[in-house]
Protein backbone atom coordinates (compact mmCIF):
# COMPACT_ATOMS: atom_id res chain seq x y z
CA UNK A 1 0.00 0.00 0.00
CA UNK A 2 1.27 3.22 -0.71
CA UNK A 3 1.77 5.68 2.22
CA UNK A 4 -0.23 9.23 2.05
CA UNK A 5 1.95 11.84 1.29
CA UNK A 6 3.72 13.49 4.50
CA UNK A 7 1.55 15.95 6.46
CA UNK A 8 -1.88 14.21 5.29
CA UNK A 9 -3.62 11.06 6.48
CA UNK A 10 -6.87 9.25 5.95
CA UNK A 11 -9.90 10.36 8.41
CA UNK A 12 -13.35 8.63 9.47
CA UNK A 13 -14.78 7.04 6.63
CA UNK A 14 -17.57 4.99 5.25
CA UNK A 15 -19.49 3.58 2.24
CA UNK A 16 -22.97 1.93 1.25
CA UNK A 17 -25.65 2.07 -0.70
CA UNK A 18 -28.54 5.11 0.24
CA UNK A 19 -32.29 4.81 -1.24
CA UNK A 20 -32.13 0.53 -1.60
CA UNK A 21 -36.25 0.72 -2.38
CA UNK A 22 -37.87 -2.57 -1.10
CA UNK A 23 -41.27 -3.82 -1.45
CA UNK A 24 -41.95 -7.25 -0.16
CA UNK A 25 -45.87 -8.63 -0.29
CA UNK A 26 -46.86 -11.94 1.85
CA UNK A 27 -49.12 -14.05 -0.13
CA UNK A 28 -49.14 -17.02 2.11
CA UNK A 29 -53.02 -16.71 2.55
CA UNK A 30 -55.56 -14.42 0.19
CA UNK A 31 -55.45 -11.63 2.08
CA UNK A 32 -52.25 -10.22 1.25
CA UNK A 33 -50.27 -7.62 3.73
CA UNK A 34 -47.21 -5.57 2.05
CA UNK A 35 -43.98 -3.94 3.73
CA UNK A 36 -42.80 -0.80 2.20
CA UNK A 37 -38.79 0.09 2.91
CA UNK A 38 -36.01 2.37 2.30
CA UNK A 39 -33.17 0.77 3.18
CA UNK A 40 -29.48 2.62 3.72
CA UNK A 41 -26.34 0.81 4.68
CA UNK A 42 -22.89 2.01 5.57
CA UNK A 43 -19.76 0.13 6.41
CA UNK A 44 -16.77 0.51 7.98
CA UNK A 45 -13.38 -1.07 8.23
CA UNK A 46 -9.72 -1.63 7.10
CA UNK A 47 -10.06 0.78 3.68
CA UNK A 48 -7.35 2.29 4.08
CA UNK A 49 -6.04 0.75 0.44
CA UNK A 50 -8.63 1.49 -1.48
CA UNK A 51 -8.72 5.13 -0.76
CA UNK A 52 -4.93 5.36 -0.80
CA UNK A 53 -4.08 3.53 -3.96
CA UNK A 54 -7.11 2.10 -5.73
CA UNK A 55 -6.56 -1.34 -3.84
CA UNK A 56 -10.06 -2.76 -4.08
CA UNK A 57 -9.59 -5.85 -2.44
CA UNK A 58 -11.26 -5.23 0.99
CA UNK A 59 -14.59 -3.36 -0.94
CA UNK A 60 -18.11 -4.80 -0.37
CA UNK A 61 -19.40 -3.33 -3.36
CA UNK A 62 -22.43 -1.14 -2.75
CA UNK A 63 -24.42 -3.26 -5.54
CA UNK A 64 -23.79 -6.29 -3.35
CA UNK A 65 -25.13 -4.35 -0.53
CA UNK A 66 -28.13 -3.76 -2.55
CA UNK A 67 -28.79 -7.45 -3.49
CA UNK A 68 -28.21 -8.58 -0.01
CA UNK A 69 -31.18 -6.59 1.08
CA UNK A 70 -33.45 -8.05 -1.56
CA UNK A 71 -31.91 -11.41 -0.77
CA UNK A 72 -32.44 -11.27 2.67
CA UNK A 73 -36.07 -9.77 2.39
CA UNK A 74 -36.58 -13.23 0.35
CA UNK A 75 -37.79 -14.92 3.30
CA UNK A 76 -39.73 -12.20 5.32
CA UNK A 77 -39.21 -8.94 7.16
CA UNK A 78 -39.93 -9.34 10.53
CA UNK A 79 -39.74 -6.23 12.28
CA UNK A 80 -38.02 -2.96 10.76
CA UNK A 81 -35.57 -3.18 13.59
CA UNK A 82 -34.41 -7.40 13.53
CA UNK A 83 -34.28 -6.69 9.70
CA UNK A 84 -31.90 -4.13 9.96
CA UNK A 85 -29.77 -5.83 12.72
CA UNK A 86 -29.50 -9.09 10.34
CA UNK A 87 -28.28 -6.78 7.72
CA UNK A 88 -25.65 -5.38 9.63
CA UNK A 89 -24.01 -8.84 11.51
CA UNK A 90 -24.56 -10.06 8.34
CA UNK A 91 -22.07 -7.45 6.62
CA UNK A 92 -19.14 -7.75 9.19
CA UNK A 93 -19.43 -11.16 9.98
CA UNK A 94 -18.65 -12.26 5.93
CA UNK A 95 -16.57 -9.06 5.02
CA UNK A 96 -13.11 -10.00 6.20
CA UNK A 97 -12.23 -5.90 6.27
CA UNK A 98 -15.72 -4.84 7.27
CA UNK A 99 -15.02 -4.54 10.99
CA UNK A 100 -18.73 -2.20 11.53
CA UNK A 101 -22.16 -1.61 9.50
CA UNK A 102 -25.06 0.90 10.38
CA UNK A 103 -28.02 0.20 8.30
CA UNK A 104 -30.87 2.80 8.19
CA UNK A 105 -34.40 1.47 7.68
CA UNK A 106 -37.49 3.54 6.90
CA UNK A 107 -40.93 2.43 6.98
CA UNK A 108 -43.27 3.79 4.48
CA UNK A 109 -46.84 3.10 5.07
CA UNK A 110 -49.85 1.60 3.17
CA UNK A 111 -53.51 1.33 4.26
CA UNK A 112 -55.06 -1.83 3.83
CA UNK A 113 -58.81 -1.15 1.53
CA UNK A 114 -59.31 -4.57 0.34
CA UNK A 115 -57.85 -8.20 0.54
CA UNK A 116 -55.48 -7.48 -1.90
CA UNK A 117 -55.62 -4.01 -2.06
CA UNK A 118 -53.72 -0.75 -0.50
CA UNK A 119 -53.62 3.18 -0.75
CA UNK A 120 -50.57 5.13 0.54
CA UNK A 121 -50.66 7.28 3.93
CA UNK A 122 -51.48 10.38 3.10
CA UNK A 123 -49.65 12.48 6.03
CA UNK A 124 -46.05 11.46 5.24
CA UNK A 125 -45.02 9.67 8.56
CA UNK A 126 -42.52 7.10 8.55
CA UNK A 127 -41.27 4.39 10.85
CA UNK A 128 -37.26 4.84 11.45
CA UNK A 129 -35.43 2.25 12.52
CA UNK A 130 -30.93 1.43 12.58
CA UNK A 131 -28.47 -1.43 13.84
CA UNK A 132 -25.39 -0.57 14.44
CA UNK A 133 -22.99 -3.52 15.11
CA UNK A 134 -19.01 -4.04 14.98
CA UNK A 135 -18.69 -7.15 15.87
CA UNK A 136 -19.89 -7.66 19.53
CA UNK A 137 -23.28 -6.32 20.51
CA UNK A 138 -25.84 -4.51 18.27
CA UNK A 139 -26.87 -0.82 19.54
CA UNK A 140 -30.84 -0.39 18.06
CA UNK A 141 -32.31 2.86 17.87
CA UNK A 142 -36.37 2.94 16.61
CA UNK A 143 -38.34 6.08 15.96
CA UNK A 144 -40.64 8.19 13.49
CA UNK A 145 -40.26 10.88 11.24
CA UNK A 146 -42.37 13.29 9.27
CA UNK A 147 -45.85 12.46 12.15
CA UNK A 148 -48.10 15.81 12.05
CA UNK A 149 -49.53 16.66 15.17
CA UNK A 150 -51.63 19.81 15.77
CA UNK A 151 -53.22 21.52 19.06
CA UNK A 152 -55.85 24.11 18.13
CA UNK A 153 -55.98 25.16 21.66
CA UNK A 154 -54.27 24.55 24.80
CA UNK A 155 -51.13 26.85 23.74
CA UNK A 156 -49.73 29.35 24.85
CA UNK A 157 -46.44 31.57 24.56
CA UNK A 158 -45.44 34.78 26.54
CA UNK A 159 -43.00 36.19 29.27
CA UNK A 160 -40.01 35.68 26.38
CA UNK A 161 -36.84 37.93 26.78
CA UNK A 162 -38.00 41.26 24.54
CA UNK A 163 -35.01 43.42 23.13
CA UNK A 164 -35.41 45.94 20.43
CA UNK A 165 -35.40 43.64 17.53
CA UNK A 166 -38.66 41.61 19.15
CA UNK A 167 -41.70 42.29 17.49
CA UNK A 168 -43.26 38.71 18.14
CA UNK A 169 -47.01 39.22 20.52
CA UNK A 170 -47.28 37.42 23.49
CA UNK A 171 -50.51 34.85 23.18
CA UNK A 172 -52.57 32.83 25.29
CA UNK A 173 -53.85 30.89 22.81
CA UNK A 174 -52.12 29.46 19.56
CA UNK A 175 -52.39 26.70 17.25
CA UNK A 176 -49.42 24.66 18.19
CA UNK A 177 -48.36 22.19 14.78
CA UNK A 178 -45.08 20.18 14.55
CA UNK A 179 -44.22 17.63 12.35
CA UNK A 180 -41.98 15.14 14.94
CA UNK A 181 -38.92 13.66 14.37
CA UNK A 182 -38.17 10.98 17.15
CA UNK A 183 -36.08 8.30 17.84
CA UNK A 184 -35.07 6.54 21.09
CA UNK A 185 -31.87 4.12 21.84
CA UNK A 186 -32.93 0.39 23.24
CA UNK A 187 -30.40 0.06 26.38
CA UNK A 188 -31.53 -3.71 25.86
CA UNK A 189 -33.95 -5.15 23.29
CA UNK A 190 -37.35 -5.50 23.82
CA UNK A 191 -39.36 -8.68 23.52
CA UNK A 192 -41.44 -7.41 20.75
CA UNK A 193 -39.70 -4.21 18.93
CA UNK A 194 -43.57 -3.94 17.37
CA UNK A 195 -45.32 -4.06 20.60
CA UNK A 196 -42.34 -1.43 22.01
CA UNK A 197 -42.81 1.10 19.03
CA UNK A 198 -46.67 1.08 19.54
CA UNK A 199 -46.30 2.06 23.10
CA UNK A 200 -43.74 4.61 22.32
CA UNK A 201 -45.61 6.15 19.63
CA UNK A 202 -48.87 6.16 21.44
CA UNK A 203 -46.90 7.75 24.35
CA UNK A 204 -45.63 10.49 22.17
CA UNK A 205 -49.68 11.18 21.03
CA UNK A 206 -50.81 11.38 24.23
CA UNK A 207 -47.97 13.45 25.32
CA UNK A 208 -48.87 16.01 22.97
CA UNK A 209 -52.45 15.70 23.19
CA UNK A 210 -52.56 15.97 26.99
CA UNK A 211 -49.79 18.79 28.04
CA UNK A 212 -51.21 22.06 28.33
CA UNK A 213 -48.11 23.61 26.55
CA UNK A 214 -46.75 27.20 27.35
CA UNK A 215 -43.59 26.36 24.87
CA UNK A 216 -42.60 24.07 22.58
CA UNK A 217 -39.57 23.23 24.54
CA UNK A 218 -42.13 21.97 27.31
CA UNK A 219 -43.83 19.76 24.74
CA UNK A 220 -40.65 18.16 23.67
CA UNK A 221 -39.69 17.19 27.28
CA UNK A 222 -43.12 15.81 28.09
CA UNK A 223 -42.98 13.37 24.77
CA UNK A 224 -39.62 12.55 25.90
CA UNK A 225 -40.27 11.81 29.30
CA UNK A 226 -43.68 10.00 28.66
CA UNK A 227 -41.93 7.57 25.84
CA UNK A 228 -39.27 6.67 28.34
CA UNK A 229 -41.70 5.66 30.88
CA UNK A 230 -44.01 3.68 28.09
CA UNK A 231 -40.90 1.78 27.05
CA UNK A 232 -38.34 0.86 30.31
CA UNK A 233 -36.04 -0.85 27.52
CA UNK A 234 -35.25 2.58 26.07
CA UNK A 235 -32.69 4.82 27.82
CA UNK A 236 -32.77 8.09 25.49
CA UNK A 237 -35.21 9.76 23.43
CA UNK A 238 -34.00 12.29 20.71
CA UNK A 239 -36.75 14.79 19.29
CA UNK A 240 -36.63 17.35 16.20
CA UNK A 241 -39.66 19.70 16.80
CA UNK A 242 -40.10 22.27 14.05
CA UNK A 243 -43.13 24.71 14.55
CA UNK A 244 -45.49 24.58 11.76
CA UNK A 245 -46.95 27.98 12.48
CA UNK A 246 -50.32 29.02 12.38
CA UNK A 247 -50.60 32.90 11.66
CA UNK A 248 -54.08 34.34 12.46
CA UNK A 249 -55.63 36.46 9.76
CA UNK A 250 -56.48 40.04 10.16
CA UNK A 251 -60.23 40.00 7.98
CA UNK A 252 -60.57 43.84 9.47
CA UNK A 253 -59.79 44.98 5.78
CA UNK A 254 -63.34 43.20 4.70
CA UNK A 255 -65.45 44.33 7.39
CA UNK A 256 -65.45 40.53 8.91
CA UNK A 257 -63.80 39.95 12.93
CA UNK A 258 -61.70 36.60 12.97
CA UNK A 259 -62.70 34.94 16.32
CA UNK A 260 -59.97 32.78 16.05
CA UNK A 261 -60.94 30.47 13.19
CA UNK A 262 -58.82 31.88 10.31
CA UNK A 263 -54.91 30.78 9.88
CA UNK A 264 -52.35 31.23 7.50
CA UNK A 265 -50.33 28.31 7.75
CA UNK A 266 -46.36 29.22 7.21
CA UNK A 267 -44.02 27.88 5.69
CA UNK A 268 -40.26 29.36 6.04
CA UNK A 269 -38.58 30.45 8.15
CA UNK A 270 -39.94 28.46 11.28
CA UNK A 271 -38.47 27.44 14.60
CA UNK A 272 -36.89 24.00 15.37
CA UNK A 273 -36.49 23.28 18.90
CA UNK A 274 -34.38 20.09 19.51
CA UNK A 275 -33.16 18.08 22.34
CA UNK A 276 -33.12 14.70 24.35
CA UNK A 277 -34.43 13.34 26.70
CA UNK A 278 -32.42 10.40 28.73
CA UNK A 279 -33.21 8.00 31.92
CA UNK A 280 -31.05 8.61 34.63
CA UNK A 281 -28.33 5.74 35.77
CA UNK A 282 -29.50 3.82 39.01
Amino acid sequence: MTAPSPGFTLGPNSYGKSGVRLVRVDRDTPRHAIRDLTVHTALTGDLDATHYTGDNTGVLPTDTQKNTVYAFARDGIGTVEGFAERLARHFVDTAPAITGARVRIEEHPWTRIGDHSFASGECGELRTAEAAYGGRDAAITAGVRDLLLLNTTDSEFSGFLADEYTTLPETDDRVLATAVTAAWDYATAPADFDAAFGAARAALLDAFAGTYSLSLQQTLYAVGERILKAVPEAREVRLSLPNRHHYLQDLGRFGLDNPGVVFQAGDLPYGLIEGAVRREAP
